[in-house]
């Protein structure tokens, strides 16, 4: 790998975590943990439950079983909006951007968890509010210059290419400076430069800021690549997890996923 990773200690377990919609199983008692610093990759064939798996972590499914243990809490329900308190921040496999706003404005917007003065004093933009707006400002101008957008700055984001869409995305997660990234097909419909470009930012952000991150992604020389580990999961049952060797010499998930069953379902 490109860099020398200090893999610290859990600060994610997903325990026993079961989701029902109806009555089709999402999840099934899947159970892994994540370590600090680590790039954690989640993968399997369409409709495994990978962004499920993501949506239980940040809060926007609750499960019926099991728990999730982010910092040493432990808890099953969680909203999307305390999971963010937390220190989770989330990107999606669509693009969820104001296409209409800047991309300094998009960004903007993740710091607003981060946003201590009420709205009174936030219309006024004065004083106080004045003086906070100024640091969050900091903040985002250097997640700019960190993932090397500054000439779109002021662009308004819906004109962008895909490929640069998906970086304001990820700067906007960054806003939040998040202790665990979730980042769901990051790489997703781009060409080969821009999937390179992504997995340069990825690993940056992974070495300089510290951040734990966990990812979906379909394309399997980007997850031996990057993940330090890998968790493979299969209509809603955990298959495997281990180092990328350990799981790309699995037979199990050479049947389910890496063989020719994956290429007829990949996306």
């Amino acid at each position: 790998m490109a860099y020398e990773r200090k893999i610290g200690d859990t600060i994610l377990s997903v325990d026993q975590i079961s989701l029902a919609f109806g009555g089709v199983k999402a999840l099934s008692n899947i159970s892994f943990s994540v370590n600090q610093h680590e790039v954690f990759a989640i993968i399997g064939p369409n409709g495994a439950g990978k962004s499920s798996m993501l949506n239980c972590i940040n809060g926007f499914y609750h499960p019926q079983e099991g728990t999730i243990t982010f910092k040493g809490n432990t808890r099953r329900h969680v909203r999307p909006s305390e999971a963010a308190r937390e220190g989770i921040a989330r990107t999606f496999q669509n693009i969820a951007l104001f296409k209409g706003m800047t991309t300094l404005d998009n960004i903007m917007t993740g710091r607003n968890t981060k946003m201590h003065k009420n709205i009174f004093w936030q219309a006024l933009r004065f004083g106080p509010a004045e003086k906070e707006e100024m640091e969050h400002r900091e903040v985002v101008e250097r997640v700019i210059d960190f993932l090397e957008i500054e000439a779109i700055r002021k662009t308004p984001v819906g004109t962008l290419p895909y490929g640069l869409q998906k970086r304001v995305e990820l700067g906007r997660a960054l806003a939040a400076e998040p202790d665990l990234l979730l980042l769901d097909e990051p790489m997703a419909g781009m060409n080969l430069e821009e999937k390179q470009d992504m997995c340069r930012f990825i690993l940056d952000v992974n070495d300089e800021f510290g951040t734990t991150i966990v990812l979906i992604e379909h394309d399997m020389g980007v997850v031996m690549d990057i993940s330090d580990r890998v968790v493979v999961l299969d209509y809603g049952k955990k298959l495997a997890d281990g180092t990328p060797d350990e799981v790309r010499s699995n037979q199990a998930v050479i049947d389910a996923y890496l063989g020719v069953a994956h290429d007829d379902a990949e996306e």
